[in-house]
């Protein structure tokens, strides 16, 4: 009997995360672990059974599109105005003690000052997938922890695609003004663009057909994916395009049944996404690798929430709302893994280098996640006094 590899490889994917998920659960690790310890034993560096890993990555992809999408819909744009402004001053500052560490860490063991400069970058960011995974729907979109997290988790997301532009232009030899000049023609033409369609197109065809669910959905997924590659055109990133088509929504009346309907759709392809993750590292590095990312590691996730609970309570947040922020932002990003790889195709660091952030970003995920799962409300909290959905 014959069986398409695509249909296999999905197969693999969810068998495994159901059956590592169920230990975890036992175990009271988080889910997102399982499925990144999945990818470690399946991918190309374990076992071998799932060989062509590009497909699984660009349909994981899709899992951070809908992520960004759904978290767009929740924000009208004078909410997502008033955060920006807010958060401006947090981020900035804490961006600039992180780089500092990762600097720092780089120095130390032996990397060169480019070298260093990019683990610094690196170090900047937290991870928007897993902010966001683990807040309850009702925090993320109904109070003010969510409005604070979100805020800063957005500006870091707008100076990693800026960082992301100098590196794929620098790789580009001579493209960089160019690159440049289409980020800041492409993002307000992008959202003149996403707001006209919503107003004259998007608003009559939901206001038409709003009791045809199937209609709505698919109208849903076409706008965001559309203004996904609308965005990849302008030289933006798809996820940045992706919130905009989001936030072009948000006034929507129907705004709160789309993001409901597109819910399992996200979690499918964010199963995909930490599957990948896993699998696309190479444990053969890890011994020559491991001291330093450790190092960073834990020196990151030390600094990480103090540093944004100080800032926050400065700002006239609470001290219990600030150090749950600070926790939640303890980890590195998903940009950290996409600015190690960009840099490495183009000769900007070498192997080892990049390995760290990766090694980095994996670790500070595992331990983030499950420490957060354990200690805040979460959707997929093993304790029933925890779990929230």
């Amino acid at each position: 009997m014959h069986t398409e590899p695509i249909v296999y490889a999905v197969f693999l994917i969810f068998a495994g995360a159901a059956v590592l998920g169920t230990l975890a659960l036992y175990a009271r690790q988080s889910l997102l672990v399982s499925y990144i310890v999945v990818g470690m034993l399946l991918g190309p560096w374990g076992l071998n059974l799932i060989g062509a890993m590009e497909p699984i990555q660009q349909a994981s992809h899709i899992g951070v599109i809908f992520l960004l999408f759904l978290l767009g819909l929740n924000l009208t744009p004078t909410q997502l105005w008033r955060q920006m402004r807010q958060a401006s001053i947090v981020t900035v500052v804490s961006s600039t003690v992180f780089s500092a560490c990762g600097i720092a860490v780089g120095m130390a063991f032996g990397f060169s000052l480019g070298e260093s400069l990019l683990i610094g970058a690196a170090a900047t960011f937290s991870s928007t997938i897993i902010g966001l995974k683990l807040l309850p729907t009702t925090t993320l979109h109904h109070q003010h922890t969510g409005e604070v997290i979100i805020s800063i988790l957005l500006l870091q997301d707008i100076i990693a695609v800026v960082l992301l532009v100098f590196l794929q232009a620098f790789g580009q030899e001579g493209n960089l003004w160019l690159e440049l000049l289409r980020v800041v023609v492409g993002l307000p033409a992008l959202i003149a663009i996403a707001y006209l369609a919503q107003r004259h197109v998007l608003h009559r065809l939901f206001m038409r057909f709003d009791v045809i669910q199937e209609y709505i959905f698919l109208l849903a997924i076409g706008w965001c994916l559309g203004v996904a590659q609308l965005a990849a055109l302008f030289g933006l990133s798809m996820e940045i395009g992706a919130f905009i088509g989001g936030v072009a929504l948000a006034t929507s009346p129907i705004a709160a049944f789309i993001a409901e309907s597109l819910k399992p759709l996200r979690d499918f392809f964010l199963v995909m996404f930490f599957f990948s993750l896993g699998a696309t590292f190479d444990l053969g590095v890890v011994g020559d690798v491991l001291v330093p990312a450790l190092a960073l590691a834990a020196a990151l996730m030390a600094l990480k929430p103090p540093v944004f609970r100080w800032l926050l309570v400065r700002m006239g947040e609470t001290p219990k709302l600030s150090t749950e922020v600070g926790v939640r932002l303890g980890q590195v990003s998903e940009f950290s893994l996409f600015i190690a790889v960009i840099a490495l195709q183009s000769a900007i660091i070498g192997e080892r280098a990049s390995y760290v952030i990766q090694l980095a970003t994996v670790l500070t995920f595992m331990v983030s996640s499950y420490y957060i799962m354990l200690r805040y409300p979460t959707p997929i909290a093993v304790s029933a006094r925890l779990r929230q959905d």
